[in-house]
């Protein structure tokens, strides 16, 4: 089906996205695609520098007519997250994505498809080796480890770029333009536990958290979508006068909400049928509350060995109640912005096993004292339980500016265009904005995109008509770039 998503148009950002899609990319194990763009850039005889962190810059003289106009900085991130489903068989560090075409949509063939911001990168590398395109002159900025921490952002020193104006195209809706993200920080808490010989006389079972929509933990928290994590601990309180647990292995990346939980548990032979008819009345009630936004749900209970070793009940209930007590989703609304979340958790990742409990969380906010407020709300949650916890990772928000002069192009070119306005907005998402200003202050800048609906999930799906829409746009905002002053 990756033929068929070629000939779809724009086909030169097609078949880029395409190419970019056969490159293993993950966040952190971004070398195969560094050498990608490193070809892709000498190829084009431009000029090509990779940054000390692994930033890929290649720079291209402005058209003719255009030497008068500001230079641009077109920046995506290179790196992609990967999430597939638990019946996937899918090696990422090998294995291109597989894509198909749904409908109006572009998929992937059981696993996260990498319009996030592949179709960002996609687009810059169209520009590039275009012949036609009317564009001032061109600083494309390809960042690395954008997903799991912000590595090229944060590492891009200054002196590298010249451009006044930074493009970053990694929205996801074709209709808003971006002035304004979230920082975050991450949160890592591990507690020991005590484990012990299984009670005599008990059965084993693996439960499972299935069927999770997921998502992207910073645009779609708000959405009520179940945390298999949550929904986890859930079952395990409900029914924590029968079980015993073992193991816990829920979630994955920090940045995606957890669509997955699994857990090996013993109950003793005489209180099974007890233990079937608590929890089977859990999990009811627990498909009921997301019967609307997670139809799909499903929780089963299967009969396994028996564990050999499961955790004391004090270890055990420290674990349940702590859990139980962590704020999760939406911690406060924006007061500036109306339908803005100001400041988030996700309970990303919950590991219990060989006499160690680990639970990974990514905490968002627009605003840096609201970010490290609700950090320390979850820092001595933790630590009252004991555990030992260390934050890491932050990186500041991007601080709206409705002044800005190329705020002022977008709104008036999408105007023309569309024959509407657009939505001028900030984001719940770790936008790279706020960092690179950090290192580069006097560059104006701006984010917008096509729609991509299902980030950071096997669902992820990128909308072929708004690719057309988006990339119709970007040329017209490349011939209209303000003059030099």
């Amino acid at each position: 089906m990756s033929k068929a998503v070629r000939a779809l148009e724009p086909q030169e950002l097609w078949n880029n996205f395409s190419n970019l899609n056969e490159v293993p990319r993950g966040s952190k194990k971004e070398e195969k695609v560094i050498q990608f763009m490193v070809n892709f850039g000498n190829k084009l005889n431009l000029e090509t520098i990779v940054d000390p962190v692994g930033n890929v810059i290649i720079k291209k003289p402005a058209t003719i007519g255009m030497e008068n106009r500001k230079t641009i900085v077109m920046q995506s991130h290179l790196d992609m997250v990967h999430q597939k489903n638990s019946n996937t068989n899918f090696d990422f560090d090998t294995e291109g994505i597989k894509m198909k075409i749904d409908g109006e949509w572009v998929k992937a063939e059981g696993t996260t498809l990498g319009a996030d911001n592949g179709l960002g990168v996609a687009a810059i590398m169209s520009v590039l080796e275009s012949k036609t395109i009317k564009h001032p002159a061109i600083e494309a900025l390809f960042t690395i480890d954008e997903e799991t921490g912000m590595t090229g952002a944060m590492g891009l020193q200054a002196g590298y770029l010249n451009g006044e104006i930074l493009l970053n195209l990694d929205t996801e809706e074709d209709d808003e333009i971006d002035i304004g993200c979230a920082g975050g920080i991450d949160i890592s808490a591990q507690n020991p536990y005590n484990a012990v010989s299984t009670p005599t006389n008990s059965v084993g079972f693996t439960i499972a958290v299935t069927g999770l929509n997921g998502g992207h933990s910073g645009m779609d928290i708000h959405k009520g979508l179940g945390n298999a994590n949550k929904i986890m601990n859930r079952l395990l309180y409900g029914s924590k006068e029968f079980v015993r647990v073992s193991e816990i292995n829920g979630g994955s990346l920090r940045n995606a909400i957890p669509r997955e939980s699994f857990s090996i548990v013993s109950v003793k032979e005489l209180y099974k049928d007890q233990f079937l008819k608590v929890i089977t009345k859990v999990i009811k009630d627990i498909k009921a509350e997301l019967k609307t936004v997670d139809p799909n749900v499903e929780v089963t209970i299967t009969k396994t060995d028996t564990p050999k070793k499961v955790m004391t009940s004090i270890s055990q209930n420290t674990l349940v109640k702590t859990l139980y007590a962590l704020q999760n989703g939406v911690y406060r609304m924006s007061n500036d912005m109306d339908g803005l979340v100001e400041t988030s958790n996700n309970i990303a990742r919950v590991i219990v096993k060989d006499e160690m409990i680990t639970v990974l969380c990514l905490t968002r906010s627009s605003v840096e004292s609201s970010k490290i407020d609700l950090a320390n709300t979850l820092k001595t949650t933790f630590e009252l339980s004991g555990f030992k916890v260390s934050l890491s990772g932050s990186y500041p928000g991007w601080k709206p500016n409705t002044n800005s002069p190329i705020l002022k192009v977008l709104s008036e070119t999408y105007e023309k265009l569309f024959d509407s306005k657009a939505h001028v907005v900030a984001c719940h998402a770790g936008l790279e904005c706020g960092i690179l200003g950090t290192n580069y202050p006097e560059m104006d800048m701006i984010s917008f995109g096509p729609t991509i609906q299902g980030a950071h999930s096997p669902d992820e799906r990128a909308n072929i008509k708004s690719a057309q829409k988006f990339w119709k746009f970007l040329l017209t905002i490349l011939e209209n770039i303000p003059l030099k002053k």
